[in-house]
């Protein structure tokens, strides 16, 4: 009361600090409109768009430049290339054989690794289990165990499909189990008191609590599986049936049509793409950024 009393005073005794609003005639800005270039600049899809842009450029003039179709085709004469493979039918019928091959291994690893994950969390001897097989397996590359699935599997889609599952399970199995393990014994308990035991915590608590490393397991998973792919269909041509993306490089490789190696690359580089800017995006979007654990 005595403090109040003398700031009172201080005031009524210095009235000049006190400013009257009331004849001000500046009235700063509160809400100041963005320009149009700051609005687009805030769209991701239209910065990616602009550097994919800018590496286009860059590509058409080293081409130019360096006049040499057969070593360093031209951005233009890429497209070209791809364009007329594309309406051909071409590129469509190998990207759905790859695609096709791709779906069923990648599936497969998932639920061989949903398994894996599941008999790791129940028990310590799930866990050592997972543990040892992924420290054998996982630093082993996939392409590696292809002349032994060629063996065991022979010519055709099965061989490629095992090695894919190597190369996606492990990815898989590992982010999954490292998200089990992170989440909190509060959770846990909060899933026991409600009477939750084995797959019913797993599928209530702990998979929407570890997803975001379990969606990390899944992108790396993809990247692993997609890059086996091309690179078995390339060094082994049409092992996968038919022969698809990498078949496609590999044959232009071979005629010397660089211009349309380039065009199945770029076939490559945009599935991937569309893949982790549209699937993924999209699943993070309504799911671990819907959900407030990212933002």
């Amino acid at each position: 009361m005595t403090m109040h009393s003398t700031m009172q005073s201080i005031l009524v005794d210095r009235p000049e600090i006190i400013r009257d609003v009331s004849r001000s005639t500046v009235i700063a800005d509160v809400e100041k409109p963005l320009s149009a270039w700051e609005r687009l600049y805030r769209v991701p899809l239209l910065r990616k768009a602009l550097i994919l842009l800018v590496l286009s450029l860059i590509w058409e003039v080293y081409g130019r430049w360096l006049d040499n179709p057969l070593l360093f085709p031209p951005f233009s004469a890429m497209l070209q290339a791809f364009a007329t493979d594309l309406a051909g039918g071409i590129i469509p019928a190998r990207t759905l054989v790859s695609l096709q091959t791709l779906v069923i291994g990648y599936a497969m690893g998932i639920l061989l690794a949903a398994l894996l994950t599941t008999v790791a969390i129940g028990s310590q001897i799930g866990t050592d289990l997972l543990e040892t097989m992924t420290s054998m397996l996982n630093p082993l590359p996939a392409i590696a165990l292809l002349p032994l699935a060629l063996i065991w599997f022979g010519l055709g889609s099965g061989s490629v499909i095992f090695v894919l599952v190597h190369s996606v399970l492990w990815a898989i199995a590992l982010n999954t189990h490292a998200g089990f393990r992170s989440v909190s014994n509060t959770l846990r308990m909060v899933g026991r008191n409600y009477g939750l035991n084995g797959l019913g915590l797993v599928r209530h608590i702990l998979i929407p609590a570890a997803f975001p490393s379990i969606l990390t397991g899944l992108k790396v998973g993809w990247a692993f599986a997609w890059r086996t792919l091309i690179a078995a269909e390339l060094v082994f041509g049409v092992s996968s049936g038919s022969g698809g993306l990498g078949w496609y490089i590999f044959e232009n490789r071979n005629q010397l049509e660089t211009a349309n190696v380039f065009a199945g690359l770029f076939t490559v580089i945009l599935i991937g793409l569309v893949v982790e800017n549209g699937v993924f995006a999209t699943i993070e979007r309504r799911t671990i950024r819907r959900w407030g654990m990212q933002h």
